[in-house]
């Protein structure tokens, strides 16, 4: 049958006449209750002509009120009798969305069994899916819909609920934004809920109008929920989170942010009801405070995952997650103005967090370096360590911070301006053995080595560094990183354009066997540096980045092309490349390159066109962006060939 219902819930539906009429004989078949209702007052037209009152009377079941309607929807046989009624109007549709599952009258068959019609999901499902609506997804043995501005629409959560229904329901569900003029209500919830007992996860993101009573009906009928996703629903209280939480035990991941009327109440109820929690976010809530933290993170046992961003908490919340965070293995802390020094270092000096493995923190002024030193030496199993926009912490601190964490393997700076080049080398030079990467962006305390340095140990277990918009990062410094980090496997210096090819070659010659190269922006490098890292590294290396090099020419590619026989992926935008590199670059290493960019090459022109199908054969990417001299119609013929190859232009 065409389009028995469509899941996307358009507002179109069939406006012919009623699939059923009062000779039809259903209204005989159904032993429906009706309470006594007042009899409607009729006027009718004056008839001159002797008839009084005479008007012509059309039998239809519209004329049925809802409660009547209701129980014959009730009592239809299947899903694909329930799909084809609710095709009907928008009033049958919402009718048979409010029926909740276990409402429903199942037929019995003689031997005492219900017997369900089945739906053949190889033919009948497609159909019934209109053309301009994505088909459910199954994911994990059910199903996924996603609903984004003007599509989220209660009707289409109507549609979805029923016609999902045959098939187990809903198991994922995200609504974006709203319909400006019919936008999702909790009317829309309440109907996924009836219809949809199974749902798992549920994310609901700038929908003003859904309010308490859209959470109440999924507490009341969806207890398998195990995700809730909170974000911009102003109309969400403590009440419509305190019935998820007491009627949804399997709830193990949390998230709320920018929700102006959810405080500590409702926190500290799904720390009690919640005993599967193991992720909890919690981002811009003005209501919560030190109560509902404490009070949730006390109770919950097994969490592992915690987020606290932009919120009123105090230097107790800290201490109460020192304490009681004894599962806690990923913690990230933003934003925290009013917790002070003394509230990170209880939390490293309660001794509680021995299973954190990864923290950060951003925006929070009561880091310090004494604070830091704690926070090292009491998490004794932190392994990544991210600090972001913490003006307080300087050398002192990140040098003691690295001897106390002995788990350590990667370490993040970024815009922490007191970290000068001397505290970082330091910091190399002092940690364990297990250092694997360290990423430094944004630190303008970075200005040079000064003139004695201290011999300083190497760090062998180092393999990745990256160093990105630190515009004072010279040369002295460099050199000095590449006698500290032998092993280095992976490098990246994009936006360091004060560094030249005299800085960066001891550095190359320093390490054994580098696999990525980031250099982009670093306008001041020559063709004299990439040929030495091609010569040098090439056996090894994988991924080279030059965009923005200006002065990278076709010499480059040349060496490149015979020395690099593992690269796969090589951007050279906007480097002064032209046709004559391109095709030095077919000639070596296209067996094995798969993703090139020649953005912004001006110098590039039609003539590539036979080289750029040669590499095509093995490219999946290729990226002509900008490329002023390249015509229109090549680049037709190279889409047109390269069929295989995703071609940006």
């Amino acid at each position: 049958m065409p389009a028995l219902v469509n899941y996307g819930g358009d507002d179109d539906f069939y406006s012919g006449r009623s699939i059923c009429s009062a000779d039809s004989g259903l209204m005989l078949s159904v032993d429906v209750y009706c309470p006594p209702r007042k009899r409607s007052r009729v006027s009718a037209p004056y008839a001159v002509e002797g008839h009084m009152f005479d008007k012509e009377w059309n039998p239809s079941i519209e004329t049925l009120p809802d409660e009547c309607l209701f129980e014959i929807f009730r009592r239809l046989p299947g899903a694909q009798e329930r799909s084809a009624s609710a095709c009907v109007s928008k009033r049958w549709l919402m009718l048979l969305s409010s029926v909740r599952n276990y409402e429903f009258c199942w037929r019995k068959s003689p031997q005492g069994q219900i017997a369900k019609k089945e739906v053949n999901e190889t033919t009948s499902d497609v159909e019934m899916v209109s053309a301009d609506e994505d088909p459910e997804i199954e994911c994990d043995g059910y199903l996924t819909r996603s609903l984004e501005g003007k599509k989220a629409t209660d009707v289409r959560l109507a549609a979805i609920a029923v016609g999902t229904a045959c098939r187990g329901g809903l198991g994922k569900l995200s609504v974006r934004g709203c319909n400006s003029v019919r936008g999702v209500t909790s009317s829309g919830l309440s109907a996924i809920a009836h219809g949809c007992p199974s749902l798992k996860a549920l994310s609901l993101w700038n929908v003003p109008a859904i309010g308490d009573e859209g959470l109440f009906e999924i507490a009341r009928e969806c207890h398998s929920l195990e995700k809730l996703d909170l974000c911009q629903c102003p109309s969400i209280s403590d009440k419509g989170l305190v019935a998820v939480a007491k009627n949804c035990p399997n709830l193990a991941a949390l998230t709320i942010e920018s929700c102006s009327n959810i405080g500590n109440e409702s926190l500290q109820t799904i720390g009690r009801y919640c005993p599967m929690l193991q992720s909890i976010t919690i981002k811009d809530c003005p209501l919560v405070g030190d109560q509902g933290v404490a009070g949730l993170l006390s109770a919950a046992s097994v969490l592992t995952k915690v987020k606290l961003q932009v919120l009123n908490i105090t230097d107790f919340s800290l201490a109460v997650i020192g304490h009681y965070g004894k599962s806690i293995t990923n913690l990230v802390l933003t934003g925290l103005q009013n917790v002070s020094q003394k509230g990170f270092w209880v939390m490293g000096n309660a001794q509680g967090l021995q299973m954190l493995s990864s923290l950060t923190i951003t925006s929070c002024r009561g880091t310090s370096d004494l604070s830091l030193e704690a926070l090292g030496k009491g998490c004794t199993n932190l392994k990544q360590m991210s600090l972001r926009k913490c003006c307080f912490v300087s050398d002192n601190g990140l040098v003691a911070f690295a001897k106390a964490a002995r788990s350590l393997e990667s370490l993040q700076l970024e815009e922490c301006n007191r970290i000068t080049e001397t505290g970082i080398l330091n910091a190399l030079s002092n940690c364990n053995s297990k250092v694997k990467s360290l990423s430094i962006v944004k630190c303008m305390g970075i200005k040079g080595v000064p003139l004695e340095t201290p011999t300083l140990s190497p760090c062998e277990s180092l393999r990745s560094v990256s160093i990105r918009s630190c515009p004072w990062f010279n040369s002295e410094s460099l050199a000095l990183l590449g006698k500290l980090c032998p092993k280095l496997h992976h490098l990246d210096l994009s936006g360091l354009c004060g560094i030249t090819d005299a800085a960066l070659l001891p550095l190359l010659e320093s390490c054994e066997s580098l696999v990525k190269v980031n250099v982009s922006d670093c306008i001041n490098l020559t063709d004299k540096v990439i040929v030495a890292l091609a010569g040098l590294h090439g056996g090894t290396l994988e991924l080279l980045n030059l965009e923005g090099c200006k002065k990278v020419t076709d010499a480059s590619l040349v060496t490149i092309a015979d020395s690099c026989l593992f690269l796969n992926d090589l951007d050279i935008s906007k480097c002064s490349i032209t046709d004559a590199g391109v095709a030095a670059l077919s000639g070596g290493v296209h067996q094995n390159l798969q993703v090139l960019s020649l953005a912004g090459c001006s110098m590039v022109s039609n003539r590539s066109m036979p080289h750029l199908k040669k590499l095509g054969e093995t490219l999946v990417g290729l990226n002509l962006q900008h490329c002023n001299s390249i015509s229109s119609s090549t680049i037709e013929q190279l889409v047109e060939n390269l069929w295989r190859c995703d071609i940006l232009y």
